[in-house]
């Protein structure tokens, strides 16, 4: 959710889609120069209080967000900071002022071919993820027929170097030649592969560590992505255990005037035949959260049900497996290990309610 280009009101997308994560973007170094965080280069995080409202109503609501750093315009602040200590501690501030339970490292061109300023990153990344337990860290890089291509790659192996594992690593399958959902699905085949081979992974640990990061309908280089692409690649996530279905961006989850808005691209709509909020609905099922279905009438609170076998840290569990923790029964999403149940929107944990 770019917090340009008229974004759409949180509240609203909500209560029409039962949609409960949202990635906010994008966190860069001030265009002025500096080692500090701001808003798409121009709006300081420590005086912001616009941002921190839409993250106050999403929670309200029972949702959460993820901040994502970086993307393909701007300064980065691996770039403008000295090192990956300064780096943490810029993003540090971001994860205090808004209380964040995930961060997504948007690593892509021209940073990406920056060595230094990756090191930074990666560096930078590792650094959270040792100070801030439990917090989501999500990377996503470039996508190619091919999985990822060279520079991708060797953001890979500078995280293998660092010896930092994020919960996942997403590719960005589109401005890339791709052709709907099978270029899709074969880029994210390809990246398995790649994961595998990088850190030693069997395939289904690499498919609990990747995910998906599309463009809804037409792209920046005029590809189309219908619904029925989306639909493909969900299948595609969800039968393989993937840990991240996201896309760009709710901003364009709206149909143009006209619907293919004379075969250009637009930030604030999709350039495809749709309702509001139609590709928004793929993440929700994603996420196993039932959409709404009309106006909500009062039900009774459930009897509570007999818990399952606790939770343990050490164990490892495969998708469907039950647990209790904390006085509620939990189902994981897909394999999983040393995650808390409910630590996050973002995990792999679904409330199945108290018990």
């Amino acid at each position: 959710m770019p917090l340009d280009n008229d974004p759409p009101n949180a509240s609203a997308i909500m209560d029409a889609t039962g949609l409960k994560a949202f990635q906010l973007a994008f966190v860069l170094a001030p265009n002025g120069g500096g080692c500090s965080p701001t808003w798409g280069g121009t709006a300081p995080v420590s005086s912001d209080t616009a941002v921190k409202s839409t993250i106050d109503t999403i929670r309200a609501k029972g949702g959460d967000v993820s901040v994502s750093i970086g993307g393909y315009g701007g300064t980065k602040l691996g770039q403008a900071c000295a090192d990956a200590a300064s780096t943490a501690a810029a993003y540090q501030q971001v994860i205090t002022k808004y209380g964040l339970h995930a961060i997504d490292f948007d690593l892509e061109e021209p940073e990406y071919e920056n060595t230094a300023a990756i090191k930074n990153e990666i560096g930078a990344a590792k650094i959270l993820q040792q100070n801030n337990p439990g917090l989501y860290v999500s990377v996503t890089t470039a996508g190619t027929a091919d999985g990822t291509g060279w520079f991708g790659k060797q953001m890979l192996l500078e995280a293998k170097s660092q010896g930092f594992t994020p919960n996942n690593f997403s590719i960005m399958p589109f401005d890339g030649g791709f052709n709907g959902a099978a270029s899709q699905t074969s880029a994210l085949t390809n990246f398995n592969s790649i994961l595998q081979s990088t850190f030693g992974w069997d395939e289904a640990t690499a498919y609990a560590h990747e995910g998906f990061s599309g463009m809804n309908g037409r792209s920046d280089t005029g590809e189309i992505f219908t619904q029925s692409d989306f639909q493909t690649v969900l299948d595609y996530a969800t039968s393989h255990h993937m840990d991240r279905f996201t896309f760009w961006s709710i901003n364009r989850d709206r149909q143009c005037s006209p619907p293919d808005n004379g075969g250009r691209t637009s930030g604030t709509c999709s350039s495809v035949a749709q309702s509001d909020w139609d590709f928004a609905k793929y993440s929700v099922k994603f996420a196993g959260v039932t959409p709404p279905t009309g106006t909500p009438t009062p039900t009774p609170t459930p009897t509570p049900t007999s818990c399952k076998p606790a939770w343990n840290s050490s164990t490892a569990y495969t998708g469907g497996t039950e647990v209790s923790y904390a006085q509620h029964n939990w189902k994981a999403k897909w394999w999983t290990q040393n995650e808390v149940p409910g630590a996050s929107t973002w995990g792999p944990w679904q409330d199945e309610g108290a018990c």
